[in-house]
């Protein structure tokens, strides 16, 4: 319970910076946000101090009972995928490289079973597919630690068996910038750290093609981690349109590199898609990331079970 309080506090602190972030970045162009701005976090601190009241009238539940609660909730959103997962007849073993940031890792799926790379696992599990996900999400990496980490044995040895590679990068990114200029921001370094990102990226696809050229690759996209609450100022909006683009035109350099588009899931949802701290995905959130990649991977796993069959046919 302390433990979810702390997270909560950290939550409202954290917001209360990206509103004066906001306020420094956008004010000049809209005399109107600050004011906006402020109705805003009005209404999320309020939200969250309520959660905090849910949460400690909720401390008597065990631990036991939590479990089962979120081994359900899993279940549930798994069978989503599954409708979709039940089409393939994969026979052969099949490896997937999951590898990125904390959205890789699952960070915000409180089921604890790995966020949208949990999910697609237990599907394909389930649906008795042979096909294996191994997870190298790390919380806080950016373009160029994901750079730096792709030269590791374990990683390397993943990726020259791998058939799929699954990859979100690129928050921290922009994070990054926010972090370094608090006191001026301004548009401009977010355009400046975008175009050093797309050669990051451009620079991280050429390392998995040479370690392996002929694993399909999948950039997925990024989400405004914003849209909860200030999902009306366009300048956030464009931000994370014009770094999705960077992802899209790098992607379209390549044969077999798709640009997997998810921020339009997170936009004018009814329903909460974001965990406590209102910028990682709750498991709603990825299990609508899930649904989306599997639906951009389907094709890709049908054409290696293909080839596989081609391959037994001109052996015999």
């Amino acid at each position: 319970m302390r433990k979810r309080a702390i997270l909560v506090s950290g939550s409202i602190l954290l917001l209360g910076v990206l509103s004066v972030t906001s306020y420094f970045l956008f004010s000049t162009n809209s005399s109107s946000v600050p004011k906006v701005m402020n109705i805003q976090m009005e209404k999320q601190q309020e939200e969250a101090l309520q959660k905090t009241d849910r949460d400690k009238d909720s401390t008597t539940t065990t631990d036991k009972d939590d479990d089962t609660t979120l081994t359900d909730e899993i279940k549930e959103k798994v069978r989503y995928v599954i409708d979709g997962a039940l089409g393939l007849f994969y026979k052969e073993n099949l490896l997937i490289v999951a590898i990125g940031d904390s959205l890789t890792q699952g960070v915000g799926d409180t089921t604890k079973n790995g966020g949208y790379v949990g999910i697609l696992q237990n599907s394909f599990q389930d649906s008795n597919q042979n096909i294996t996900i191994q997870n190298y999400g790390k919380r806080g990496n950016r373009s160029d630690q994901l750079l730096k980490r792709l030269d590791e044995p374990e990683i390397m040895e993943s990726m020259k068996e791998t058939d799929l590679v699954l990859i979100t990068i690129g928050a921290n990114d922009i994070m990054k910038v926010v972090k370094s200029t608090f006191m001026d921001l301004r548009y401009e370094p977010f355009e400046e750290e975008m175009v050093l990102y797309e050669v990051r990226l451009r620079k991280i696809v050429n390392n998995i093609r040479s370690i392996n050229p002929d694993a399909d690759v999948f950039l997925i996209g990024l989400y405004n981690p914003f849209e909860k609450y200030f999902g009306d100022i366009v300048q956030l909006n464009m931000i994370t349109e014009n770094w999705n683009n960077a992802i899209l035109t790098v992607a379209s350099e390549y044969d077999r590199v798709t640009y997997v588009p998810v921020v339009d899931l997170f936009k004018n949802s009814d329903k909460n898609l974001f965990w406590e701290d209102n910028f990682h995905p709750n498991v709603d959130g990825y299990q609508l990331i899930a649904e989306r990649v599997f639906h951009y991977i389907k094709p890709s796993i049908e054409k290696k079970e293909e080839a596989q069959l081609q391959e037994k046919v001109n052996a015999q």
